[in-house]
């Protein structure tokens, strides 16, 4: 059984993290990265945009053999200081694959709720997100 944090011990986190730099945007691994990435936007107050990657199925099996780009990318990112938001780190392959799609930003920062990142709330073995219904 997973162990579980509450939303407002997660919430906490959040409040105390620092960046170390600016951005001039928040890409959100969709699914999983858009509720953190919905909190950093509250924080930080910058543009958030999705990327719509996809690899696991809902019960975190791998769905593909590699992570697969399921929607064209539609925002302008060339040249952007990015902070790129997933929920979990594990192998890092999405998170990856996204860095190899936004090449052409001016710099990429990974954050997540949990894994290992340039910024991450949590290092440890997996548990529940409470916003997982």
């Amino acid at each position: 059984m997973p162990v579980e944090k509450s939303f407002e011990e997660i919430l906490q986190r959040f409040r105390e993290i620092e960046f170390h730099e600016t951005f001039d945007m928040i890409v959100a691994i969709a699914n999983g990265g858009i509720i953190p990435a919905a909190i950093l936007n509250q924080l930080l107050n910058i543009d958030i945009q999705l990327l719509k990657i996809n690899l696991r199925d809902p019960q975190q099996k791998p769905k593909y053999d590699r992570p697969k780009l399921v929607s064209p990318i539609d925002f302008e990112y060339q040249g952007k200081k990015i902070l790129l938001v997933e929920d979990r780190i594990k192998t890092g392959a999405t998170v990856q694959f996204a860095i190899d799609l936004l090449h052409d930003a001016g710099q990429i920062k990974t954050f997540a709720v949990n894994g290992k990142a340039d910024y991450s709330l949590y290092d440890e073995p997996c548990f529940r997100f409470p916003w997982l219904l």
